[in-house]
């Protein structure tokens, strides 16, 4: 059955698509519980220690949203990854790491009180969330029709 309208990160490939943004969505970055910064203290990108950051898999839409951290990720250079991003809460509240979560994501995928958010300074890293559905198709008259008027 196909869609009619999806709700997605922006932007999408042009073409035969339509968009409408509807609303930014931050990302916080969540550390393990016992990193010594205040959850009170917002975090400067160039402060994230590159070395410590899991991202998802190569071709997940959160990762290519992360651009330029992602390019310098440990865990994609050694060839490790995860497909999810429960899989990644879960690494960093068992202390492997730190990532990046989007702010609609918080309520289901940071319950665990191993884990610790914090803000990053202005201008946030983010994405937007928009809605797509395609273009209406134009009819065309035929010649038949064009031929009657």
């Amino acid at each position: 059955m196909p869609l009619d309208l999806v709700m997605l990160a922006l932007p999408v490939a042009e073409g035969e698509l339509e968009a409408m943004p509807l609303f930014d969505d931050p990302f916080l970055l969540a550390v393990p519980a016992g990193d010594p910064r205040p959850r009170s203290v917002s975090v400067n990108v160039d402060e994230i220690d590159h070395e410590r950051l899991i991202l998802l898999e190569e071709g997940h839409c959160l990762r290519d949203r992360r651009s330029p951290i992602a390019a310098t990720a440990a865990w994609q250079r050694d060839g490790t990854g995860a497909t999810s991003l429960t899989t990644v809460m879960q690494m960093v509240a068992n202390g492997y790491g730190v990532t990046l979560v989007p702010q609609v994501a918080v309520d289901v995928e940071v319950r665990d009180e191993r884990i610790k958010l914090l803000r990053l300074t202005p201008p946030q890293p983010g994405r937007t969330i928009g809605l797509v559905w395609r273009k209406p198709r134009r009819e065309r008259l035929t010649s038949s029709r064009s031929a009657s008027w």
